[in-house]
């Protein structure tokens, strides 16, 4: 796996972390988990601005910002047990569709 993608999937998941805390730190109201939101998203940042050194930004916050949303979702089914319904899967499906089109067939992924 070339850097840039293992450095955009660990922004991924510190971004999903972050965010997972967010929602049980229940407004900023529990400590750890409060704590757990910062690392999580300087995490992401860090690990975003090295990916910034190979892929161009807009390319870079699609993927992410998409994967991120795939990501947090399936915390929110599986951890929070919270309830999707069928045009949300639809749209995550589009979501995943695009950032297929993005890796497969556009040559702007790279600098």
């Amino acid at each position: 796996m070339p850097k840039q993608y293992l450095f955009l999937l660990v922004a991924v998941v510190f971004e999903t972390f972050g965010t997972a805390n967010l929602q049980a730190s229940q407004q900023f109201t529990r400590l750890w988990p409060s704590i757990f939101v910062a690392l999580g998203f300087a995490g992401a940042m860090y690990f975003l601005t090295l990916t910034l050194r190979y892929m161009p930004v807009g390319i870079v916050y699609a993927l992410w910002s998409g994967l991120g949303i795939v990501l947090i979702t399936a915390v929110g089914v599986f951890i929070f047990k919270q309830a999707i319904d069928l045009w949300a899967l639809i749209g995550i499906s589009m979501i995943i569709g695009g950032i297929a089109v993005i890796q497969l067939m556009s040559n702007t992924a790279h600098h």
